[in-house]
């Protein structure tokens, strides 16, 4: 138990420092408002009003998302086999080969369905 001593230290340490960098900033911080300052950030781009009951998001934007998706557990999968490939032997590369098809797949669906055309 005492080997968490210091884990448990240093997490105590960044949570009050954490909370002291939020209580004190309102108080020490620049009080200079101004109308710029106050503006939502749009990249320069003034921000129109949208409809109350929300609007369609276009069918490009759910697959970019899903493509992201798809390439991000790809690689959350295929770091701790490239770091126990030789422990993991001929199976662990059947299975990881398995793994990468399906991940293809899907990679082809959102091909053939537009997700990469950026027109």
């Amino acid at each position: 138990m005492s080997a968490y001593v210091p884990i448990v230290g240093l997490a105590a340490l960044a949570a009050l420092f954490a909370l002291f960098s939020v209580g004190i900033a309102p108080f020490v911080g620049p009080r200079r408002f101004n109308r710029a300052k106050l503006e939502a950030y749009e990249c320069g781009i003034e921000p129109t009003p949208q409809p109350v009951g929300g609007g369609r998001f276009p069918v490009k934007f759910y697959l970019t998302a899903m493509l992201f998706i798809i390439f991000d557990i790809e690689i959350i999968f295929l770091y701790p086999w490239a770091v126990s490939f030789e422990a993991l032997g001929v199976f662990g590369f059947i299975e990881m080969a398995m793994f990468i098809a399906t991940v293809f797949i899907a990679y082809a669906y959102v091909w053939r369905r537009g997700g990469l055309d950026w027109d």
